[in-house]
């Protein structure tokens, strides 16, 4: 008896990802770290000085985590409601936060106790930073106010009250001590200077503004808000330079690297996206379990920390650089050992002794084998096989056919599984590499259920979607046709015109050489 061949599985050529210096740049992250928080965690803040300590803040808690912790170094949980947007100052030793109840809590770093708490706000305060003279405080708050602090004496300033919504977010100027930005629901974000009673630029969003970033050098304002990321020219009025949708849900926040030559967007949709801030080009995009709510790059862009609606916190290591110089010439060895022979050529007078291999045959090769057709259709029809090999299904439903058993194996099926496999056919069927064998098998599934049409709910829902899915695909099919007929008539009327240009030509070139003849 000879022995039993396997299913072959068409083997399709699949678009490889393109491989860039970014792609292999941002790959080199370690697994990631998952570390469980209270609750929703709005704020990731590093520490701009070593070792580069970052701050979590999430529900009434503020937790201090070290670069490779798993476990907070330092709390701050002296808030009677929830805490919002702790941030460090530029020396890394004082640390800010706003809170539910209005009033805005001033840590030290080293100790516990608040070393100021500001009061002003009539509610929420969900944005707080410092000025780069590191001795005021702006701060933004649901009251759609926003205050200016001085530290040491912790009053206020100055208030503006010139947004018409919740402000939410906002930055510091590195380059002008006295300027800030915020950002609103109201759809605005607004340029205030310390010196003036007003704002001095306000910008149009268009969405409701979840996020706001100042370039390094001063001159450009990224804003995120809805599923936009746009990114504005300050030193020219505020014009727009560039929109970028590459997210399908809200983005919440916004990152830039050490460099500022890349551009970190977070958003509900799951996805992390970075940006060249030369193109603005998506060059590399990370995935995630659930929505972000916040994202933090270490300032040495060696870890990614970003903050879930769940309350994970997803940390990223990058992996450090190994030096192979040293375990390349100790491999060296063993390595010439373990290929040696490998290029030997067997000559006529050997005897060559082969090592038999034993096949290990799957679930559905092993039920074809023993010619349980319907049993092997189940096996393929399995989510798993459907989803991510489909052309598994495909394969075993071909060699069913060839074997002349596929009508067996589709008939006698309740009403669960005729809804499996007429939502596999309604999917696949327009895939060119499975359309011949799926259109069979479609027409197998019509005529053993036909009399029993009406009689379910899910099956007629089923048979419409196919026979919608068939429809498209053959409109399409005329419409691409009508396409090459028209691109047929176009490389006609080319090459007639081209061919009668050249007849042209060679005439002339015959009549020139006739009359130089004559007048020799």
């Amino acid at each position: 008896m000879a022995a039993y061949k396997p299913v072959v599985v068409q083997a399709c050529p699949k678009l490889g990802e393109r491989i860039t210096q970014d792609t292999l740049y941002w790959r080199g992250y370690k697994t990631p770290v998952q570390i469980k928080e209270f609750g929703a965690i709005n704020k990731i803040d590093f520490s701009p000085v070593p070792p580069y300590n970052y701050a979590v803040t999430a529900s009434s808690r503020i937790h201090i985590y070290g670069r490779y912790s798993q476990e907070p170094i330092k709390t701050f949980s002296r808030f009677r409601d929830a805490a919002y947007c702790a941030t460090y100052r530029d020396d890394g030793r004082l640390l800010a936060a706003g809170s539910e109840d209005g009033s805005i809590c001033l840590f030290d770093v080293s100790g516990k106790a608040p070393l100021r708490q500001f009061e002003g706000h009539t509610k929420a305060v969900h944005l707080v930073g410092f000025l780069s003279d590191k001795y005021r405080l702006f701060s933004g708050g649901d009251d759609y106010s926003s205050n200016l602090w001085d530290i040491p004496s912790a009053t206020e300033i100055t208030s503006y009250s010139e947004h018409t919504d919740y402000v939410r977010c906002g930055c510091a100027s590195k380059v002008n001590a006295d300027v800030f930005i915020t950002g609103s629901y109201d759809h605005t974000v607004k340029l205030f200077d310390a010196r003036t009673k007003s704002s001095v630029m306000t910008i149009e969003h268009g969405h409701p503004v979840e996020s706001v970033l100042l370039f390094p050098s001063g001159g450009l304002l990224v804003s995120a808000g809805g599923r936009y990321v746009k990114v504005w020219d300050v030193l020219k009025g505020g014009q727009l330079l560039v929109s970028l949708k590459n997210h399908h849900k809200t983005v919440t926040c916004l990152c830039l690297n050490s460099s500022g030559q890349r551009l970190l967007s977070g958003s509900l949709d799951r996805h992390v996206k970075i940006y060249s801030t030369t193109s603005y080009k998506v060059v590399h995009s990370f995935n995630y379990a659930t929505s972000i709510l916040s994202l933090a790059l270490s300032p040495e862009d060696e870890t990614i920390v970003v903050g879930m609606t769940n309350g994970v916190l997803n940390v990223k290591h990058r992996k450090p650089e190994e030096k192979n110089e040293n375990s390349q010439k100790k491999r060296q060895p063993s390595y010439r050992t373990y290929v040696k022979g490998r290029t030997y050529m067997p000559k006529q007078e050997d005897f060559c002794v082969s090592k038999p291999v034993k096949r290990v045959l799957r679930k559905y090769d092993k039920l074809l084998r023993s010619f349980q057709s319907s049993k092997a259709l189940d096996a393929v029809l399995e989510p798993p096989i459907m989803l991510h090999t489909p052309e598994v299904t495909v394969a075993v439903m071909q060699e069913l056919h060839r074997r002349g058993t596929l009508r067996s194996a589709l008939a006698g099926r309740d009403e669960k599984q005729v809804n499996l496999l007429l939502t596999f056919v309604a999917r696949r069927v327009i895939e060119p590499r499975f359309t011949s064998v799926l259109v069979t098998v479609a027409d197998m599934i019509t005529d053993i259920y036909q009399p029993v049409v009406g009689q379910s709910a899910i099956v007629d829902k089923q048979f419409l979607k196919l026979q919608e899915a068939i429809g498209k695909e053959i409109d399409y099919q005329e419409e691409l046709l009508e396409v090459l007929g028209m691109m047929d008539t176009l490389f006609a009327t080319f090459t007639k015109k081209r061919d009668t240009s050249l007849e042209e030509n060679k005439s002339n070139g015959v009549t020139e050489i006739i009359e130089t003849n004559t007048n020799y």
